[in-house]
């Protein structure tokens, strides 16, 4: 498998606390790869470098074998890294389809002006919700939306920037059972397209069933690597609960 993303020593401190170390691992095309550990462990910290909103205090990212360096989130992005956060951030004033095209609205020309095309973003936002299980209409206003529902929005909006890796930072915290059915059949038709993935969950069996690893992070190292498909669901979920603790042998 070739290796898209590789990190090597990744370190991160916030003044006297660290909270990353000397974190290693590579990403391959197409796989998925998923982050574990207790609150505090270190992994939305891990997903914030990737997407570039922190810079690691050392170590090195290496994509496609060159090493790269992001100062923002849009250095990430231009290099096909796009990031659904836990907070979603998304514009609660604005309608659905002006949230999934934010940071990259479609335009019209009218004579000399270059004005937005509503019509075309609410109709390719009514798409791409579609995609994801959902009939909401594209105009409705992000407030008025359910958790689960401003969840959906934001997925739909890192799909459009049409990323090589996505980040998903708790993506199924506040869906339903059947939005959460159908959100990981898009992690699996999406590695299908050449995707890959990096997603941070506390619901394993999530985890356990749409990725290829699983690595577990305690206090902000990698305690352990698991290859889902080579224990049954009991054993790896015992085994990623004694990584996670520390009491493993």
């Amino acid at each position: 498998m070739h290796s898209l993303l590789g990190l090597e020593g990744i370190a991160r401190r916030f003044g006297p606390i660290e909270a990353l170390a000397d974190v290693s691992f590579t990403l391959g095309t197409s796989e998925a790869i998923g982050l574990i550990g207790d609150n505090g462990a270190g992994k939305s910290t891990l997903v914030k470098i990737l997407s570039g909103v922190f810079p690691a205090s050392a170590g090195r990212m290496l994509l496609d074998g060159q090493e790269v360096t992001f100062s923002s989130p849009i250095d990430a992005r231009e290099a096909g890294i796009e990031m659904v956060y836990q907070d979603l951030a998304l514009c609660d004033d604005l309608d659905i389809a002006a949230n999934v095209f934010l940071g990259r609205e479609l335009r019209r020309r009218i004579g000399p002006f270059r004005l937005l095309d509503r019509k075309r973003m609410a109709a390719e936002a009514t798409e791409a919700m579609l995609e994801l299980g959902s009939n909401l209409p594209s105009r409705r206003i992000t407030a008025a939306l359910s958790g689960g529902e401003r969840q959906l929005v934001a997925v739909a909006r890192a799909l459009q920037f049409k990323p090589r890796i996505l980040l998903l930072d708790e993506p199924t915290a506040a869906l339903s059972a059947e939005k959460i059915r159908v959100l990981l059949e898009l992690v699996v038709e999406l590695r299908r397209r050449g995707v890959a993935m990096v997603l941070v969950s506390h619901r394993f069996t999530d985890i356990l069933h749409v990725c290829d690893r699983v690595l577990v992070l305690r206090q902000g190292r990698i305690a352990g690597e698991i290859a889902p498909g080579d224990l049954p669901v009991d054993k790896a979920m015992a085994r990623m609960h004694e990584l996670m603790t520390g009491t493993a042998a």
